[in-house]
């Protein structure tokens, strides 16, 4: 497995980026980009036309009218003011309907792009939020989203017009004279070298600045959580120097960026200026010493026409206005392309995988003993045990015996943490787990839920090796109650009926009252309709355990996880809380985590860890006979760090 659990084959290219999302948008919206890019190319022309028409109005109207008298070219004059006056509506009818389409296409393919990073987050190993900041994810959700709008509603149509404008210019010009067209040509390649080497530097700190922008939300993300922390340690000061020096990285690169980005547009933009000097200039000598004109169409020894001049003056400003246009996006492209690489990045993790094939069922028993399925809650939990060999399907009912043998376990490959754990829990036992921080409490219970995979040996639920067991399935039979406790805006009722989505609001009520939460809910000025938001802050430390309890008592798990529940609350309010998980444990097997000694001392079989290895195992009892390390620690004579 790759170290960080990411499928990579070398860094993606802007090119391979920019197709990815084009095939992305096509996915979806294929039939309405036909018709933007139809629309484009139409108002494109459109808007070309103008040096068309000042062509043919210099040489057709202009010109014989001064020679030949005005009357004479009246009607010529007419036809050309209907048609010029046609081909723009129907280029002004082309923006309305590409534009409005755009936006349709911009916001609908936000939409499915941030309901795929949703989905695939959801689908994510715990391993992937151990090592990425919830600042950085969030990030991808908010700056790089907006990046790619501004390329996909402005960036990408600016440049596909520009794109068909500039090949219609040319095709124009060279039909008009080659000369000049080559003229032009010299022109545009000086403009594309500068637009290559500035544009270069810029895209280089534009993806910087991108990479910094993540960086700094996901240190403010941190300090805001931690803000508490920070003031209690006086940590003010230094949390300023940090942040200065993470800012000052990302004024850097973005004021790099936008530099270069910045004196790009005025260097093109001079060089048109001088582009429209010398055409004016070669094309005064060229009718002044009538040269012959050379064009698609052929040699002509009238040479060049006045209005062939005047028209090319507009289209030598037009190709270098269109070159600056593309150039100018170029920017935005880049910044877009290096916020869909991070997005992509997320989208390209390996999901959880779930080989599992053994499902947990509702299970209703007949007079003889024998289990079946059962579409109503009975009580009666059973483990759905399909057999490949026959075809068959046998049930067996969920007792709560759990099986760590030889376990072995790392976060990261050649690191091994866990050695070689044994633990049996039998139904209804309580696992307690004692050691200092960092020895591997916790870890063995996220190995049990499958939040990570063993390295070696074997884990068994009733019997049956985990890796069988299907991991929703799995989890639903586990009951976590977890010393940070987790809350999400919605109602008191919502957040308790979050451990079972079907549950009444009855079962609700009773699993506050199981977990002693009930008395504090109705002093509430709305009871059990009370609005929480930002994870439950207008409640007590004490109050969010209890709730967290009720939550995992109204999921009815046979198997209950007690991770430092009581760490963080006082006295009085640990007692409300012991009470509640005492009931919370009747008749289920638990592992129960703490540091307080003295809400382990009932537990079947107390386990103590150093490094990774059991090194005590037996009930109170035993372990103070033994006078070893539990001992030291009940006595006082050693202290948990």
């Amino acid at each position: 497995m790759n170290k960080k659990n990411i499928q990579r084959q070398g860094k993606p290219g802007v090119l391979s980026i920019l197709g990815r999302l084009l095939k992305f948008m096509f996915k979806y919206y294929k039939v309405q980009l036909v018709v933007v890019a139809i629309c484009i190319t139409l108002n494109s022309m459109a808007a070309i036309s103008s040096s068309i028409f000042l062509k043919v109005i210099i040489s057709d109207v202009i010109e014989p009218g001064i020679a030949g008298g005005w009357e004479s070219v009246k009607g010529t004059l007419y036809k050309i003011i209907s048609l010029m006056a046609g081909v723009y509506v129907v280029g002004l009818i082309c923006s309305f309907v590409y534009n409005r389409l755009m936006a349709y296409v911009t916001q609908g393919f936000l939409y499915h792009m941030r309901r795929d990073m949703f989905e695939k987050m959801q689908s994510l190993p715990i391993r992937y939020f151990d090592t990425h900041t919830h600042g950085d994810v969030m990030s991808c959700y908010t700056n790089d989203t907006d990046a790619i709008r501004q390329m996909i509603s402005q960036s990408l149509p600016q440049a596909y017009a520009s794109l068909v404008a500039m090949i219609t210019l040319i095709v124009t010009m060279l039909s008009m004279s080659i000369w000049l067209t080559l003229v032009v040509f010299v022109g545009v390649v000086a403009m594309l070298m500068v637009t290559k080497t500035i544009g270069g530097k810029s895209a280089k700190h534009f993806i910087k600045q991108q990479m910094s922008i993540g960086k700094s939300e996901g240190f403010v993300e941190e300090m805001m959580n931690g803000q508490k922390v920070i003031k209690v340690f006086c940590h003010e000061e230094q949390s300023k120097r940090d942040f200065d020096a993470i800012n000052d990285q990302l004024f850097k690169d973005a004021e790099k960026a936008n530099s270069y980005g910045n004196i790009l547009m005025p260097m093109l933009g001079n060089i048109g200026y001088a582009l429209y000097v010398v055409v004016a200039i070669i094309g005064g000598v060229f009718v002044l010493y009538n040269v012959p004109n050379l064009s698609l169409t052929g040699l002509s020894k009238a040479g060049v026409e006045m209005g062939v001049i005047i028209s090319f003056l507009n289209m030598s400003r037009q190709f270098a206005f269109n070159i600056g246009q593309v150039s100018s996006q170029v920017n935005a492209v880049v910044m877009a392309t290096a916020g869909a690489g991070r997005i992509f990045e997320l989208l390209d993790q390996v999901s959880e995988t779930d080989e599992g094939y053994v499902t947990l069922v509702n299970a209703k028993e007949d007079s003889d003993g024998n289990l079946s399925e059962s579409e109503e809650r009975t009580g009666i939990w059973a483990w759905k045990h399909p057999h490949k060999a026959d075809g068959s399907v046998t049930y067996q009912r969920l007792t709560g015996d759990i099986e760590l043998n030889e376990v072995d376990f790392g976060y990261v490959e050649n690191k091994i943490v866990l050695h070689d754990v044994t633990i049996h829990a039998d139904k209804g036992q309580q696992i307690a787990f004692v050691g200092a921080t960092g020895a591997g409490k916790t870890t063995i219970t996220n190995l049990i839920n499958r939040f990570y995979d063993i390295a070696d040996g074997k884990i068994r639920y009733d019997g049956i090796n985990i890796n069988k067991i299907k991991k929703g399935d799995l989890r639903r039979s586990l009951g976590i109650v977890l010393q940070d406790t987790n809350l999400f805006t919605g109602t008191i009722m919502d957040n308790i009926r979050y451990g079972r989505l079907d549950a009444s609001d009855e079962e609700c009520i009773a699993a506050a009252k199981l977990a002693n939460a009930h008395d504090f809910i109705t002093r509430l000025p709305s009871g059990y309709s009370t609005m929480l938001t930002g994870d439950g802050a207008n409640l007590s430390q004490g109050q969010k355990q209890l709730l967290s309890i009720a939550r995992a008592a109204v999921a009815d798990a046979p198997v209950m996880i007690l991770d430092e529940a009581t760490s963080s609350i006082d006295t009085r309010t640990e007692a409300l809380v012991q009470q509640g998980m005492d009931r919370l444990m009747e008749g289920r097997t638990v592992f129960i985590i703490a540091h307080r000694l003295s809400t382990v001392q009932n537990s079947d079989v107390i386990i103590v860890l150093d490094h990774g290895r059991i090194i005590e195992k037996g009930s109170h009892d035993e372990l103070i006979a033994q006078r070893g390390q539990y001992y030291q620690l009940y006595t006082g004579a050693f202290e948990l760090e």
